[in-house]
């Protein structure tokens, strides 16, 4: 429908309206569930792409002549300088769709060779919909969580690359732990969700209010539970360990490959091992895979030789009890992709016993690993290879998550 729209507008030449234009391509890939739209131009036209499902997909091809326009278009709806055209800028805007429904929308633009991209962003409030079911824990996953959320003190921290709902794990347990009687306040850049009942600060790195000196302020309005957006530096993750130890919960996300990573990672940071285990409570390890479209799922005839390759990197207790795989043939709601939605899969390490001592002396990620699935951890690819048994997603997908 809004491809037909914005086609309809284009051909309009000269009485073309650019508001339209950006209406349509919003609202277009709100419809098509897309996280972000890419505005690139290109030498003889531009082209827009919708990241759907963590995968960015051709949308719409624009005529390079109203490129200029539709960047001053979308500037302006940001609150951005429409006359710097050689600086990165970054703003957001509120935007209320046919529906009704109201979407947050974050942009960056920035200078390339052929002129200024744009990425938005769209945030509509979702966080208010998660659980830990729906965002794809197992029950033996479940239970390790709600015992550390219920601690009074300690730190939950969740890792993983850029887009694999960290943040959106972090929310459904500040959600979760929001009751009358408890003080929540929260620093990220930026806030992507509104919260009810709770004070979140916007982090202003070019004003002073970094995530170390905002934690430090935090720290004076009394809080129970606090969120810090990441920890980046040695800086923030010394005041992080300091508040955990003096009786503060403090959730937060920090960059590392896997859950293991995560330990070690913050002995790069120059903590030191006897703040770690005794300050981390858990460590979530993550990524989003993307599910099987319910409307064209079809059960997948496995080959001899692909069993036989499979073999080689699934558990051959996973092969044996996995007899039906499943993928999507594709149809009109998946837009010919077989696949619609997304679903995390995790591994959660619970910092406690062999693995706090190990932490202690300064073991490898590895080692810390072993320990941690000796001790019951299920790592990350055999939770993927549950789903894949559970035909909510396919081997291909398991794998291509977890070898990007």
């Amino acid at each position: 429908m809004f491809k037909e729209q914005i086609k309809n507008e284009l051909e309009r030449g000269s009485k073309i309206s650019i508001i339209n234009v950006v209406n349509y391509l919003i609202e277009g890939a709100h419809a098509l569930r897309a996280s972000d739209i890419h505005i690139d131009p290109q030498q003889d036209d531009v082209q827009v792409r919708f990241r759907i499902d963590g995968v960015l997909q051709d949308a719409h091809v624009l005529p390079k002549r109203i490129h200029p326009e539709v960047i001053s278009r979308i500037k302006i709806i940001s609150n951005l300088r429409t006359d710097e055209h050689q600086a990165a800028q970054d703003g957001r805007f509120r935007t209320v769709l046919q529906d009704g429904i109201v979407v947050d929308v974050r942009v960056s633009v920035a200078p390339t060779f052929h002129g200024e991209d744009a990425v938005m962003r769209l945030l509509s409030d979702r966080a208010e919909e998660f659980t830990l079911s729906s965002l794809g824990f197992s029950e033996h996953n479940r239970k390790k969580i709600l015992r550390a959320i219920k601690r009074p003190h300690g730190m939950i921290l969740a890792t993983g690359p850029t887009g694999s709902g960290k943040t959106t794990t972090l929310y459904t347990l500040i959600k979760m732990l929001n009751v009358r009687g408890t003080s929540i306040i929260t620093i990220e850049e930026p806030i992507e969700y509104s919260i009810k009942g709770i004070n979140q600060i916007q982090a202003n790195p070019r004003a002073g209010l970094t995530f170390a000196n905002g934690l430090r302020s935090i720290l004076r309005q009394d809080p129970n539970i606090i969120m810090v957006g990441e920890i980046r530096d040695a800086e923030t993750a010394g005041i992080a360990v300091n508040t955990a130890l003096t009786g503060h919960l403090l959730l937060s996300t920090i960059h590392t490959n896997d859950a293991a990573t995560t330990l070690p990672r913050l002995l790069d940071m120059k903590l030191e091992p006897y703040l770690i285990a005794s300050t981390v409570n858990l460590a979530i390890g993550q990524r989003l895979i993307r599910k099987i479209c319910s409307e064209c799922k079809v059960e997948k005839k496995m080959t001899s030789d692909e069993i036989k390759s499979l073999a080689e990197i699934i558990p051959s207790a996973f092969l044996e009890k996995c007899k039906n795989f499943f993928e999507g043939s594709g149809c009109e709601k998946c837009a010919g992709s077989g696949y619609c939605g997304r679903i995390g899969i995790h591994e959660v390490l619970l910092v406690d016993g062999l693995v706090r001592e190990a932490v202690l002396r300064k073991a490898s990620a590895e080692e810390i690993k072993k320990i941690a699935v000796v001790q019951g951890m299920v790592p990350i690819l055999e939770d993927g290879f549950e789903k894949v048994c559970a035909g909510v997603t396919t081997v291909e997908e398991v794998l291509r998550v977890l070898h990007e």
